[in-house]
Protein backbone atom coordinates (compact mmCIF):
# COMPACT_ATOMS: atom_id res chain seq x y z
CA UNK A 1 0.00 0.00 0.00
CA UNK A 2 1.38 3.84 -0.79
CA UNK A 3 2.87 5.25 2.08
CA UNK A 4 0.22 7.33 4.14
CA UNK A 5 -2.42 5.67 2.14
CA UNK A 6 -6.18 4.85 4.55
CA UNK A 7 -7.50 1.43 4.06
CA UNK A 8 -11.04 2.42 3.16
CA UNK A 9 -13.65 1.55 0.85
CA UNK A 10 -12.47 3.90 -2.31
CA UNK A 11 -8.83 5.55 -1.27
CA UNK A 12 -9.58 8.07 -4.49
CA UNK A 13 -12.52 9.73 -4.74
CA UNK A 14 -13.31 12.34 -7.85
CA UNK A 15 -14.98 15.87 -7.13
CA UNK A 16 -16.61 18.00 -9.59
CA UNK A 17 -18.11 21.44 -9.65
CA UNK A 18 -21.58 21.44 -11.18
CA UNK A 19 -23.79 25.30 -11.95
CA UNK A 20 -26.70 23.16 -10.73
CA UNK A 21 -25.74 20.85 -8.13
CA UNK A 22 -29.02 19.85 -6.89
CA UNK A 23 -30.10 18.61 -10.34
CA UNK A 24 -26.92 17.24 -10.89
CA UNK A 25 -27.37 15.28 -7.57
CA UNK A 26 -30.52 13.62 -8.79
CA UNK A 27 -29.55 13.06 -12.40
CA UNK A 28 -26.63 11.08 -11.68
CA UNK A 29 -28.74 9.06 -9.56
CA UNK A 30 -31.12 8.59 -12.13
CA UNK A 31 -29.06 8.32 -15.45
CA UNK A 32 -25.85 6.24 -13.98
CA UNK A 33 -27.68 4.74 -10.59
CA UNK A 34 -25.47 6.13 -8.22
CA UNK A 35 -26.67 6.14 -4.71
CA UNK A 36 -27.58 8.97 -2.48
CA UNK A 37 -25.21 9.22 0.58
CA UNK A 38 -24.95 12.61 1.92
CA UNK A 39 -25.99 16.10 0.58
CA UNK A 40 -25.42 19.32 2.56
CA UNK A 41 -27.19 22.26 0.98
CA UNK A 42 -26.91 26.07 0.76
CA UNK A 43 -29.11 28.65 1.89
CA UNK A 44 -29.82 29.53 -1.56
CA UNK A 45 -31.53 25.93 -2.68
CA UNK A 46 -27.83 24.79 -4.18
CA UNK A 47 -25.62 22.08 -2.91
CA UNK A 48 -22.55 22.37 -0.28
CA UNK A 49 -21.45 19.12 -0.74
CA UNK A 50 -23.04 15.71 -2.33
CA UNK A 51 -21.84 12.77 -1.86
CA UNK A 52 -22.68 9.51 -4.39
CA UNK A 53 -21.64 6.23 -3.84
CA UNK A 54 -21.55 3.69 -6.86
CA UNK A 55 -20.70 -0.15 -5.28
CA UNK A 56 -17.54 0.59 -3.05
CA UNK A 57 -16.96 3.75 -5.17
CA UNK A 58 -18.14 7.32 -4.64
CA UNK A 59 -18.00 10.46 -6.43
CA UNK A 60 -18.48 14.19 -4.26
CA UNK A 61 -20.07 17.01 -5.86
CA UNK A 62 -20.93 20.51 -5.15
CA UNK A 63 -22.69 23.85 -6.78
CA UNK A 64 -19.93 26.31 -7.83
CA UNK A 65 -19.34 29.18 -6.06
CA UNK A 66 -17.00 31.61 -5.48
CA UNK A 67 -14.53 30.60 -3.15
CA UNK A 68 -11.29 29.33 -2.90
CA UNK A 69 -12.06 26.04 -4.24
CA UNK A 70 -13.88 27.37 -7.07
CA UNK A 71 -11.16 29.45 -8.09
CA UNK A 72 -9.18 26.46 -8.87
CA UNK A 73 -11.67 24.19 -10.38
CA UNK A 74 -14.98 25.15 -12.51
CA UNK A 75 -17.97 23.15 -14.30
CA UNK A 76 -16.87 22.43 -18.27
CA UNK A 77 -19.59 24.96 -19.22
CA UNK A 78 -17.12 27.63 -17.24
CA UNK A 79 -14.49 27.01 -19.39
CA UNK A 80 -15.31 26.61 -22.96
CA UNK A 81 -17.26 22.95 -22.46
CA UNK A 82 -14.29 20.63 -22.38
CA UNK A 83 -13.21 18.63 -18.84
CA UNK A 84 -9.91 18.49 -17.97
CA UNK A 85 -10.53 14.99 -15.92
CA UNK A 86 -13.42 12.26 -16.44
CA UNK A 87 -14.08 9.38 -14.15
CA UNK A 88 -14.33 5.69 -14.81
CA UNK A 89 -16.80 3.37 -13.18
CA UNK A 90 -16.81 -0.05 -13.57
CA UNK A 91 -19.76 -1.57 -14.07
CA UNK A 92 -21.44 -5.39 -14.34
CA UNK A 93 -23.13 -4.81 -17.34
CA UNK A 94 -22.29 -2.12 -19.63
CA UNK A 95 -25.16 -2.51 -22.49
CA UNK A 96 -27.66 -1.97 -19.79
CA UNK A 97 -25.83 0.60 -18.35
CA UNK A 98 -25.37 2.56 -21.53
CA UNK A 99 -29.22 2.16 -22.19
CA UNK A 100 -30.37 3.95 -18.80
CA UNK A 101 -27.84 7.08 -19.22
CA UNK A 102 -29.80 7.01 -22.81
CA UNK A 103 -32.99 7.09 -21.63
CA UNK A 104 -31.69 9.51 -18.98
CA UNK A 105 -30.00 11.76 -21.67
CA UNK A 106 -26.85 11.46 -21.49
CA UNK A 107 -25.03 12.23 -24.52
CA UNK A 108 -23.18 9.51 -26.51
CA UNK A 109 -19.52 10.83 -27.55
CA UNK A 110 -17.43 7.72 -27.53
CA UNK A 111 -20.12 4.71 -28.96
CA UNK A 112 -20.57 1.41 -26.64
CA UNK A 113 -17.92 -1.14 -28.17
CA UNK A 114 -15.49 -3.73 -26.69
CA UNK A 115 -12.11 -2.82 -25.56
CA UNK A 116 -8.58 -3.99 -26.74
CA UNK A 117 -7.56 -5.20 -23.53
CA UNK A 118 -10.56 -6.33 -22.63
CA UNK A 119 -14.16 -5.50 -21.35
CA UNK A 120 -16.66 -3.48 -22.86
CA UNK A 121 -17.62 0.62 -22.29
CA UNK A 122 -18.39 3.76 -23.53
CA UNK A 123 -18.17 7.30 -22.72
CA UNK A 124 -20.69 10.27 -22.07
CA UNK A 125 -21.76 13.80 -20.53
CA UNK A 126 -23.82 14.89 -18.18
CA UNK A 127 -26.18 17.63 -18.98
CA UNK A 128 -23.02 20.04 -17.42
CA UNK A 129 -20.37 18.75 -19.99
CA UNK A 130 -18.41 16.25 -17.48
CA UNK A 131 -17.47 13.52 -19.45
CA UNK A 132 -18.09 9.82 -17.75
CA UNK A 133 -16.91 6.73 -18.84
CA UNK A 134 -18.21 3.16 -17.90
CA UNK A 135 -17.07 -0.10 -18.79
CA UNK A 136 -16.93 -3.72 -17.98
CA UNK A 137 -13.47 -3.71 -17.46
CA UNK A 138 -11.87 -4.10 -13.96
CA UNK A 139 -8.21 -2.84 -14.07
CA UNK A 140 -7.86 -4.58 -10.57
CA UNK A 141 -8.62 -8.17 -12.09
CA UNK A 142 -5.95 -9.78 -14.13
CA UNK A 143 -6.87 -10.94 -17.77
Amino acid sequence: MAENATETRAGVIPTLRYRDGAAAVDWLCRAFGFERHRVVPDEAGGVVHAQRSFGNGMVMLGTARDDAFDALVKPPGDVGGVGTQSPYVVVEDADKHHARAVEAGAEIVMPLEDADYGGRGYSCRDPEGHVWNFGSYDPWVDR
